[in-house]
């Protein structure tokens, strides 16, 4: 029988790149619910051609034009943050694929979890915010988290018959982003636009933006721990600019073993969807004679301070790694708006990590008041700095 998919964030990197793996496997997959937050027009054309049972569009003032849009396709629509976390619990849904971005990810795969559903995981803010209820409630639900994002995919990939075998170390692998030969003057004088040009990777804006600031693999880091129950000292982070190792497991008796090929999302989407089973495909192949040199480096972790700051969170624990990615989003959005530099994002989000209250064992409502009292303290610092400038 075919899986049935529901993709959370259909109309995002993630989500397109999902919807295209299962145009290439529809003998496998067959889409049940698509749903986006504001981007309509491509949720329409989506719609449209993958036939799903339902859409879901979040923002509620976008739910008439896509009643008219789809008023003659066998399609049911719903509309808000409630219809989100409703969809992933039918008795119809197989697989659910979060590929929002940021907190918003949160409650709707919780549902999801709780539902029994298995999960293809895109969204790491979701166990960079909660990992410990999101690990505690899938064990509970007896539900697999299939991991999307590359590094831990790759990680997921080595492990693959390891399950008798303790892991020592692992190495998650970082392409240094486009800034990763600037000096510290240099990178005062970055732009919104020279933060959008990746080296290696397609992603959406925000998470390109945390990739140049290493933010990307701060939260990796954290992501890593929940998903494969490691301590901070257990995980490193190498960089690596051509991004063809995706990451590698060390053992205890020494040996390593790495998950190598070109960056492309779709293999470890592909490999989520379709667990134990590979199926076969079409993507370019890598050819070790066109990279005659692959080189890695040490992270800079003064001159990119986001990373610092994600292993002080994962470290710390409790709270925290929620208030690192509240005020995470809420410097992102300004930066992307021009209302602060680059170089300013860190030392934001540091003060909001110190001005915050810590919590050592937060529960669910913890950590929604603590994103939501993050993103206010945030806010504020930004404008006070404005007035400063002015």
């Amino acid at each position: 029988m075919k899986k049935r998919i529901a993709i959370l964030g259909s109309t995002g990197s993630i989500g397109t790149q999902t919807l295209e793996v299962i145009a290439q496997n529809p003998d496998h997959f067959e889409v049940e619910v698509l749903t986006a937050n504001n981007n309509i027009d491509l949720l329409i054309q989506q719609a449209k051609t993958f036939q799903p049972n339902m859409v879901v569009v979040a923002n509620h003032c976008r739910y008439q034009q896509l009643v008219e849009a789809l008023k003659d396709e066998p399609i049911k629509i719903f509309a808000g943050k409630e219809a989100l976390e409703q969809v992933v619990q039918l008795d119809t849904v197989d697989l659910v694929v979060t590929a929002m971005v940021g907190y918003s990810g949160l409650i709707p795969t919780l549902k999801a979890i709780e539902a029994g559903k298995h999960i293809a995981l895109a969204n790491k803010e979701t166990l960079v915010v909660a990992g410990e209820i999101i690990t505690r409630e899938a064990v509970k639900n007896k539900v697999n988290i299939y991991p999307v994002d590359s590094e831990h995919s790759a990680i997921f990939q080595c492990l693959a018959g390891e399950h008798m075998n303790e892991i020592e170390k692992i190495y998650l692998t970082a392409s240094g982003g486009p800034f990763r030969n600037l000096t510290e003057a240099q990178l005062e004088k970055v732009t919104r636009d020279d933060a959008l040009k990746h080296p290696n990777w397609d992603m959406g804006a925000k998470i390109t933006i945390d990739s140049a600031s290493m933010m990307n693999k701060g939260f990796e880091v954290i992501e890593a721990k929940w998903l494969f129950d490691l301590q901070p000292h257990q995980i490193d982070v190498i960089v690596h600019p051509q991004s063809i190792i995706h990451s590698i497991v060390q053992f205890r008796d020494g040996s390593m073993k790495a998950q190598m090929g070109l960056p492309d999302m779709k293999l470890p989407i592909q490999y989520a969807l379709n667990f134990p089973l590979r199926l076969p495909s079409d993507f370019k192949r890598f050819n070790f004679l066109d990279y005659p040199k692959l080189t890695f480096e040490q992270p800079n972790t003064k001159k990119f301070r986001n990373l610092a700051l994600a292993f002080e969170a994962l470290k710390m624990g409790g709270n925290l790694p929620c208030i690192l990615n509240a005020a995470n989003e809420v410097v992102v959005q300004a930066f992307l708006k021009e209302k602060i530099r680059f170089v300013d994002m860190p030392g934001l989000i540091e003060e909001s990590m110190q001005k915050v209250t810590n919590i050592k064992n937060p529960v669910l409502d913890d950590y929604i008041q603590t994103d939501k009292e993050t993103r206010l303290l945030t806010t504020s610092l930004i404008k006070q700095r404005s007035k400063i400038k002015t």
